[in-house]
């Protein structure tokens, strides 16, 4: 469910520059379904560093949260919320793995 939505979310954002009435709807229900099943899935392990890296997913959630928002009122600024998240996420995303294998191979 989490590739899906987040392809949706690429796709929308896509989408926008063609059907800025449909992207919208279908940021917000891909956003919510990303949303929820990050929420669901916290970190499993025991570092700092590890559950920092978990905070930074749910900024970039919120931070699609608001660019969905801002997509709905029809302002440009939805662009940039979205490109914080997706580097916010981006960077979560490759650093988590590292996390948990170094705290798994620890003493």
């Amino acid at each position: 469910m989490l590739r899906i939505s987040g392809i949706s979310i690429l796709l929308s954002a896509a989408l926008h520059l063609c059907h800025p009435l449909i992207a919208p709807w279908i940021m917000a229900f891909s956003v919510a379904v990303f949303s929820a099943v990050t929420l669901a899935s916290p970190y499993p392990g025991k570092s700092i560093r590890g559950k920092r890296l978990f905070s930074f997913q749910l900024l970039s959630c919120t931070l699609m949260i608001v660019a969905t928002w801002l997509m709905f009122g029809d302002r440009s600024e939805w662009v940039l919320a979205m490109i914080a998240g997706a580097v916010f996420l981006l960077y979560a995303a490759v650093m988590m793995p590292r996390e948990l294998e170094r705290e798994k191979n620890k003493p």
